[in-house]
């Protein structure tokens, strides 16, 4: 029904960047929010941010002011872009969206498949 495709993950040095993409497909009316979270090895899944489709966000304390989500509502897509990364910020990244489809009444949670973002000190 509705795939969410991430991109942009790898390995990058303290200090550096990376944006993360995630394009949402499918039978789709709307999108509500859209988010990201990240998984480190032996850790619950965490959220890092969310924005509404409205342009509202909210972020996770350890990242304000490192990261910053933003969507293209045409185009179904989120976007994290991460500055300033650290060490503690290796993990696998999700990509999260309600979405509303031409199939339910209801909008669902849909996750993507998961992009490694590793940080080396």
């Amino acid at each position: 029904q509705v795939q969410l495709v991430e991109s942009g993950g790898g390995l990058v040095q303290a200090g550096g960047s990376l944006r993360l993409s995630c394009a949402a497909s499918g039978s789709i009316l709307s999108i509500n929010a859209m988010g990201w979270y990240r998984q480190a090895p032996g850790k619950q899944r965490e959220l890092v941010a969310a924005v509404t489709s409205g342009g509202s966000t909210n972020y996770a304390d350890s990242v304000k002011g490192r990261f910053t989500i933003s969507r293209d509502n045409a185009k179904n897509t989120v976007y994290l872009q991460m500055n300033s990364l650290k060490p503690e910020d290796t993990a696998v990244y999700y990509c999260n969206a309600d979405v509303l489809t031409v199939l339910s009444d209801w909008a669902f949670d849909y996750w993507g498949q998961g992009t490694q973002v590793t940080v080396s000190s």
